[in-house]
């Protein structure tokens, strides 16, 4: 099932149009890349909760056309584009929340971004340069909670709901709330900021604790 626009043949549900794919089988599925921004595919067949919790999903992002717009709005478009060099000078990263019922009781022992819980901790962060504009794809696939966030320490971020705007939907937050299937793009930098180890985590202290925390290393 992907989170986009299509017909209800393309919808990957089991009775309507390709639907379930049986062991062996195959099929294809064809839509138009619309709405742009940042978006998601899953399994939607049952024991639905099972297939998502255990990894049956991904990230795909459609990107903006800048022909359709003019001014400030094609200017944004182009730096949303990955065929632009203004795209190409952020720097980017995707981050899938995830989490793992590891004694099956349908609730989270691990939580994590990108599957590896403390995969960006103390030893590992993730190196960015404080003069550079980040763009972080965010995406809560989390199965056996209602909710899930990202918090950033010492600085704010601006966050598009769904990457579907090229305006941000918020400014200057520090902390964005997410249910399942929900996602959105975050924009910061660290400007004037001194170098050094910057975290983020889920602003559930349970999940931070359990594995979803890591670190930005910030350099000159």
């Amino acid at each position: 099932h992907f989170h986009g626009i299509h017909s209800a043949a393309m919808d990957g549900v089991p009775g309507v149009g390709a639907g379930q794919i049986q062991p062996g089988g195959r099929t294809v599925y064809e839509f138009d890349a619309k709405p742009f921004g940042c978006h998601l595919y899953h399994c939607h067949a049952v024991p639905l909760k099972r297939h998502i919790h255990k990894g049956l999903y991904g990230a795909f992002i459609i990107d903006p056309d800048p022909n359709r717009y003019s001014g400030e709005e094609a200017a944004a478009a182009r730096a949303r584009n990955h065929t632009y060099p203004e795209c190409q000078a952020v720097n980017e990263m995707v981050m899938v929340l995830n989490g793992f019922d590891t004694n099956f009781d349908e609730e989270n022992e691990v939580y994590a971004a990108n599957t590896v819980a403390f995969a960006y901790g103390m030893e590992r962060p993730i190196v960015i340069s404080r003069d550079q504009r980040q763009r972080l794809y965010l995406i809560n696939i989390v199965e056996f909670d209602p909710i899930n966030s990202m918090h950033l320490h010492a600085n704010f971020f601006d966050y598009y709901d769904h990457g579907t705007t090229l305006r941000p939907t918020l400014t200057t937050i520090d902390t964005v709330m997410q249910c399942q299937a929900q996602r959105g793009i975050m924009e910061f930098n660290f400007n004037e900021f001194e170098p050094g180890l910057y975290m983020f985590h889920a602003h559930q202290t349970e999940l931070a604790e359990l594995g979803w925390m890591g670190f930005f290393d910030v350099t000159e």
